[in-house]
């Protein structure tokens, strides 16, 4: 039976299945799921845990006979099987589908894999082990939903965040859960009681320097010129690597190259606004917070002007990647500037 990460929790209280079937490619919550599965069988009385890695060589008679022999000890046993790459082959395939021939209530089996193709789950031993258990298939959050997410498990802990405070910690989040985990931890150390506001989530990001991105950002957009200069020293003096120097600046002028297309097209600002929330997945709170900025970038460069500098932007990125010969940190200097309004370049093609 099929039930989501969220389910898992509840379901388990009621009955625990002989099998478990974890599959997806989002770490944190495919661990979590896995963690809390554990935990219960352990309060179950499955004290003895065996597990398998599933790689190139694997032998499946392994596994076999590991679940068709008693216990040392006689007790109950959490078998763990690992495939990462969700296809167990030919030979995995039949010692599954004898394995849910012969489940055992001594046994519970916790299958870990990443994500499994629709044709997968109509395979023969992937029935036969579904029918007697429950499928976690584990999908990655989307942008829109990343702030309900983090506001859930916070309220779980006993911790309340106000709406702003969400939005901007989604915004530099990235739909990365496993930063995300990791910044709610901190929030929670710097938390005034049990409250976050929009100012501790400012003053955590502004303490990680992997958020000066943001700032060189900013400031190209505001066309703070000198600032773009000092920010992008500091990074570069501080190990930031070029590629997420390189992300955060492209992001922002494909935000740009969108909203500009839109008004060309006749769209007012407020709807070009909220169609970039959807469509280029960027926080509908954030962007009008950020309005001032991007009106003055758009007023500097128009629609043309930001095809440009997205060409320019794959020129450094093949730079990066050493496909081109040139200092990528020059580019990105070049870059930053011209998008401040250092090379107007796109103001006098208009």
């Amino acid at each position: 039976m099929k039930i989501s990460p969220e389910q898992l929790s509840a379901q388990l209280k009621q009955q625990v299945a002989s099998v478990y079937i974890v599959s997806g490619d989002e770490p944190l919550r495919v661990g979590e799921s896995a963690d809390l599965i554990r935990q219960h069988a352990r309060q179950q009385g499955f004290s003895e845990r065996t597990v398998f890695h599933v790689d190139t060589g694997f032998d499946w008679r392994d596994f076999l006979a590991a679940v068709q022999s008693l216990s040392l000890f006689s007790e109950k046993r959490l078998i763990e099987l690992r495939i990462p790459n969700g296809k167990p082959g030919d030979e995995g395939r039949k010692a599954l589908t004898t394995y849910s021939q012969v489940l055992s209530p001594d046994n519970l089996l916790l299958i870990i894999t990443g994500r499994l193709e629709g044709a997968t789950q109509k395979a023969k031993w992937f029935k036969a082990l579904d029918a007697s258990g429950l499928f976690i298939p584990i999908w990655p959050i989307e942008p829109n939903k990343l702030p309900g997410w983090m506001g859930r498990r916070l309220k779980a802990t006993g911790f309340e965040i106000s709406p702003e405070a969400l939005a901007l910690l989604a915004e530099r989040i990235e739909g990365n859960l496993l930063a995300a985990a990791q910044e709610l931890e901190k929030l929670k150390l710097l938390a005034k009681g049990q409250f976050i506001s929009e100012d501790i989530v400012r003053e955590s990001v502004s303490d990680s320097t992997r958020y000066d991105v943001f700032h060189l950002s900013d400031a190209a957009l505001a066309g703070n010129v000198k600032a773009c200069i000092r920010i992008l020293g500091v990074l570069k003096g501080e190990g930031i690597e070029p590629p997420v120097i390189l992300w955060a600046l492209t992001r922002d002028i494909r935000l740009l190259s969108y909203i500009s297309r839109q008004l060309s097209r006749g769209i007012t600002m407020d709807l070009a606004i909220k169609q970039a929330a959807k469509t280029v997945g960027f926080s509908p709170f954030l962007l009008k917070r950020r309005l001032p900025l991007i009106n003055k970038a758009i007023k500097r460069h128009g629609e043309k002007g930001f095809r440009d500098l997205l060409l320019q932007a794959g020129q450094i990125d093949r730079e990066i990647k050493g496909l081109e010969k040139s200092n990528p940190w020059n580019s990105l200097r070049a870059l930053s500037l011209e998008l401040a309004g250092l090379f107007p370049i796109a103001s006098q093609q208009k």
